[in-house]
């Protein structure tokens, strides 16, 4: 009988790794992410700690496949070669230029600065890389063979088509079927996000898995949440103070420079003369790749390349690497408060170049916080957004580094930033199917979300089963 068991991500949005046991001994996962946040907590905070989390049977596993390459996906990557894992590493082929970078950024600060045995592992990694293209299918074994489509989350991810070469029996709920197309979403991303062409659905599958971050909540549309930005940015600029915006390195910061290029494009004026500076190398690096990866950009950003606009290197835009030049920009904008918009790293505030922005600029009220994606509970970010409220938190402060800190900046959520597909998408990703699963189990999200997308989905297509959480089994 087919088996579905989460290693992680099934009770939570963080530490992603789903095993699919397809045959007797054997098995794939999808993907290995670390936890992070709270989440991160409850499994362990020390280096130990986490290589044991890596606590299941490898033997029967007989490749990894990766949806993208953000943290929470592929993080214990490093962990699992620790453990014994010797197979492949399918994935993308935008994702395997990114995910190495990422990787090694992680061990470096997570696990070990020595040069040397970060470059052994990662060239150990890229070692097991097998990268595809998008919509060609990949024979496994005589059992299975894969796809990978695009996920529009971000660039390269991709939701993963799984085919069997027998229907097998499924047993979810106390409803036994046979499956023999089972389809992992990874991260879906929502429409028109910037860069990205929007995702489309799969024509059929029989198992779906799902993931369920924003399965309780409505996005802003794409105009709307350029007006908020574009309104919070002018109102500091009458305030004279500076923007701080948390943003990962990976998808975000790329999809936040595209904004204020279309910003300055359309308005001019004194927008022309506000500074963009992103703070952060390994923001920098990734955005070298994107625009490497040019040819995957979606029509609209075609269109602008052709009429000689570059979205993500224009000229109000700094990019700073180096420590020094670092900490002298802190310095400066905490003497001046001159308007500046400041995009940086971590997306969480749990650690990066972000903190000391954070330290310095926090208890400044012309300072603006813009978050612009999901803040896990524990981080440092989640205490902004949450104390940040002046009615309900007059005196909120937030713990950096044991100091604390009070939070006199104006605090912003524009949630139209997401790069999650929201409630309603989701829900269109399976009834647009041309024949629907019979089966769901929802993964990566909050339980209330879960609840929430399960029974929408159950009122939308009334017979379908629904699972999550202890349902794993």
């Amino acid at each position: 009988m087919l088996s579905l068991i989460s290693h992680g991500g099934s009770e939570g949005v963080t530490g992603s790794c789903h095993e699919l046991v397809y045959a007797p001994g054997k098995s794939f996962l999808v993907d290995c992410g670390l936890f992070q946040g709270a989440e991160q907590s409850s499994h362990g905070d020390t280096a130990n700690a986490k290589v044991l989390n890596i606590d299941f049977d490898l033997s029967q596993v007989q490749a990894l496949l990766v949806t993208h390459a953000h943290i929470d996906h592929i993080g214990r990557i490093p962990y699992l070669l620790m453990a014994g894992f010797t197979g492949p590493i399918i994935c993308t082929d935008a994702t395997a230029k990114l995910l190495p970078l990422m990787l090694e950024d992680a061990v470096r600060l997570g696990v070990t600065q020595d040069r040397r045995l970060i470059t052994l592992l990662i060239d150990k990694i890229k070692s097991l890389m097998v990268p595809l293209p998008f919509g060609v299918w990949h024979r496994l074994d005589e059992q299975v063979k894969l796809k990978f489509k695009r996920a529009g989350h971000i660039l390269g991810s991709a939701y993963i088509e799984v085919d069997l070469a027998q229907p097998q029996p499924y047993q979810q709920g106390g409803q036994i079927g046979q499956v023999k197309r089972v389809i992992f979403s990874g991260d879906l991303g929502a429409p028109y996000s910037p860069l990205l062409p929007n995702l489309k659905p799969a024509y059929a599958c029989d198992l779906l898995v799902l993931e369920s971050t924003y399965g309780n909540r409505l996005h802003q549309g794409r105009r709307f949440r350029t007006q908020a930005l574009k309104a919070v940015i002018e109102h500091c600029v009458r305030d004279r103070g500076v923007v701080l915006i948390p943003a990962f390195s990976l998808g975000r910061t790329q999809a936040l420079l595209y904004e204020f290029e279309q910003i300055i494009h359309q308005h001019g004026g004194d927008w022309e003369n506000i500074e963009v500076l992103v703070d952060s190398p390994m923001a920098n690096e990734v955005t070298r790749i994107y625009r490497e990866l040019k040819p995957l950009w979606d029509a609209e950003a075609q269109r602008k390349l052709a009429q000689g606009r570059h979205p993500l290197a224009f000229e109000q835009l700094t990019t700073i690497s180096d420590t020094q030049s670092h900490q002298q920009v802190v310095e400066y904008l905490q003497r001046t408060a001159r308007p500046t918009i400041v995009i940086a790293a971590s997306g969480m505030c749990t650690g990066g170049r972000i903190v000391a922005y954070l330290k310095a600029l926090l208890g400044d009220p012309r300072t603006d916080i813009i978050f612009c994606g999901y803040q896990s509970p524990g981080t440092n970010g989640w205490a902004i957004q949450r104390y940040g409220n002046k009615q309900r938190y007059p005196q909120g402060y937030v713990e950096l580094d044991g100091q604390r800190y009070p939070i006199n900046a104006q605090v912003h959520h524009l949630s139209g930033y997401s790069a999650h597909a929201d409630q309603q998408d989701l829900i269109n990703f399976v009834k647009r199917m041309r024949r629907p699963p019979k089966f769901v189990r929802l993964v990566h999200g909050d339980t209330q979300a879960k609840s929430v997308l399960a029974n929408k989905l159950r009122e939308t297509l009334p017979g379908l089963q629904v699972g999550y959480d202890g349902d794993f089994l």
